[in-house]
């Protein structure tokens, strides 16, 4: 596909063979290379195209800018798909002269082709330059509250393991081992909350049976999609469930993010968490969370990010208190025409 912007710029979709020049405009925006990211994106984006819109501008001395979005069918509750604005550079030499504007157009004629009403995208609030450019775009804040929280290497936090509710207060000062066999010390605080394991192909259906129950809506080729890229990639997505009496009773779901939205250091996404109803306020979500902090701290990621509508105001409360609080990145939607 290809869609003539002006005589001297083409806006197409971005190729394999355009990785290098993309690498190359992103250091010198960046001042370091992010190569690992940028191949992994334009990669899953040829693995699955249907989830991804990736757009290079390209002028007589080749990559003028590219464009990198990522379907959202789903993440954090929303009952619409979206598109997640992820990356976007501009060579040096042509800034000024409309060349984001006409990749942003693009972009938007591909959601309205493919049923999606609004474009997202975060930024920090101290990106002058990306603000600027998101209000010049028709951009507005997003409702949704962005929160975060240190990971701190996954390592037992006395202050936050007792807001989990995991500790009994006099805590031995280990984090607990949920895979633990008989006999071991901490078996009791794990048989208390949940049994947390990592989520397999078979936890499908009751998983998809909850959030069904949660949302009222059938999510299944959601849930499948992302069990299954945590299946094909378990370096980027930590996908949990939590078992009581041998059934499954909740469900988590994050992504490892190293570069979106010009994130400088390791970030996780947790976009999916769900707790059956019958074992709400059990310790369920506050053990997977528990869990999630130990297994991304193995991965060397540094903080937590996740999303929450201000009407959900039990979930606020959930994240706030184990220690989540409000980013320094801001969310913003720029909603679509029909």
């Amino acid at each position: 596909m290809e869609i003539t912007a002006e005589p001297t710029l083409t806006i197409r979709t971005l190729a394999r063979e355009d990785l290098a020049a993309v690498v190359d405009i992103d250091a010198v925006l960046e001042r370091r290379t992010r190569r690992a990211y940028i191949e992994r994106r334009l990669a899953a984006a040829l693995r699955v195209p249907r989830q991804h819109a990736q757009f290079a501008a390209v002028d007589a001395d080749g990559i003028a800018g590219y464009l990198l979005a990522r379907v959202l069918t789903g993440e954090f509750g929303r009952p619409a798909p979206s598109l997640r604005l992820e990356l976007v550079g501009v060579r040096a030499d042509v800034k000024g002269h409309g060349v984001g504007t006409r990749l942003l157009t693009a972009l938007s004629d591909w959601a309205r082709r493919h049923a999606v009403a609004d474009l997202r995208t975060a930024a920090a609030w101290n990106d002058h330059a990306m603000l600027r450019w998101l209000d010049a775009m028709g951009f507005a804040l997003s409702p949704g509250h962005v929160l975060d929280c240190a990971v701190d290497g996954g390592a037992y936090s006395p202050e936050r393991d007792d807001a989990l509710g995991l500790t009994d207060g006099n805590g031995p000062g280990n984090e607990i081992d949920y895979g633990a066999p008989e006999g071991n010390d901490y078996e009791r605080l794990a048989r208390d909350t949940a049994d947390v394991r990592t989520m397999l192909r078979e936890d499908l259906a009751e998983i998809a049976r909850i959030d069904r129950t949660i949302t009222g809506r059938d999510r299944r080729d959601y849930i499948e999609g992302k069990l299954t890229e945590a299946l094909d990639d378990a370096s980027i997505r930590v996908s949990l469930t939590a078992r009581r009496d041998g059934a499954v009773v909740g469900y988590l779901m994050a992504a490892a993010d190293l570069g979106d939205f010009g994130r400088i250091e390791p970030v996780a996404i947790l976009d999916t968490i769900g707790v059956d109803p019958d074992y709400a306020h059990h310790g369920v979500g506050r053990a997977l969370v528990s869990q999630l902090f130990a297994n991304l701290g193995a991965l060397r990621i540094e903080r937590i990010e996740t999303v929450v509508t201000p009407s959900d105001l039990a979930l606020l409360a959930f994240f706030h208190d184990i220690g989540f609080v409000p980013s320094q990145r801001l969310a913003f939607v720029r909603r679509l025409d029909a």
